[in-house]
């Protein structure tokens, strides 16, 4: 009988597992906008109400929206050149531009489906050599969160999660291997984060330059976060992003591609 039960367990893990493969191969598309073939389980609609409910607390999170009206419309313009001189503009999604009101997180993210943040705490060091803000350095972080919308990250992250628990789920029941299986997700997944930043440096170059700004400024982004981390900052395989030098270099092989 146990024999039995565990030839069993075997048969249903492996059925599992070869469902989890079977609809992955069903969700690989080719991203538009990237040319990179992707796992994609969720449409543009999905992740504009995905972004839309994670919103208000995400913002909550940094101490609420900056109440200063004029530095709002300020990122709102940038954002909405941004988008209305690019490819973004014809893409599916609502892009919103929100400055935080936290003053101590050196930070801009975004969510999928358009929402993107920038906390004042970053907002403040993107400044030129007189002291004022550089409204190309702020075109550089913006428009490298439209590039993660437009990469389709967070909705690729989360149909490689969904197709990691099913594994975990069928490795567990057929042989219980499920906590191995379990890490190998989580390191792909952190690896394509890496991936995933260094796209969306490369997209925020080719937005800038569409829509009138100097790129090399996404350099000068670079550099205030790598002062920000200062000399002890974590190694580059200890972290869900690259090296600021690693990204430098990226972003001026991405300004010869398409500058020229």
């Amino acid at each position: 009988m146990k024999r039995g039960g565990l030839k069993f367990r075997l048969l249903i893990g492996l059925i599992i597992v070869a469902f989890a493969y079977l609809r992955k191969c069903s969700q690989r598309q080719e991203n538009p906008y990237t040319g990179k073939v992707q796992t994609i389980s969720l449409s543009a609609k999905q992740e504009i109400a995905i972004g839309l409910q994670q919103a208000p607390a995400m913002a909550n999170q940094h101490g609420g929206l900056h109440p200063n009206n004029d530095y709002q419309a300020y990122i709102d313009k940038i954002g909405k050149r941004l988008v209305d001189n690019s490819m973004a503009k014809k893409s599916e999604y609502n892009y919103e531009f929100h400055l935080l009101r936290d003053d101590r997180t050196i930070n801009a993210f975004a969510l999928p489906g358009g929402q993107i943040f920038i906390t004042y705490a970053l907002l403040s060091r993107l400044t030129d050599s007189s002291g004022r803000i550089s409204e190309d350095m702020v075109a550089g972080v913006l428009g490298h969160e439209i590039g993660h919308v437009l990469g389709r990250h967070s909705n690729e992250r989360i149909s490689e999660a969904n197709f990691w628990k099913l594994i975990t789920m069928g490795a567990s029941v057929g042989a219980d291997l499920g906590e191995l299986a379990n890490n190998v997700g989580q390191n792909t997944l952190l690896k394509n984060g890496r991936g995933d930043e260094l796209e969306s440096d490369e997209l925020g170059v080719k937005l800038m330059l569409d829509a009138g700004y100097e790129p090399k400024y996404l350099i000068n982004v670079m550099e205030v976060l790598k002062a920000a981390a200062g000399p002890n900052r974590t190694p580059e395989f200890q972290s869900t992003h690259p090296d600021p030098e690693n990204r430098i270099q990226k972003i001026k092989e991405a300004i010869r591609k398409y500058g020229n």
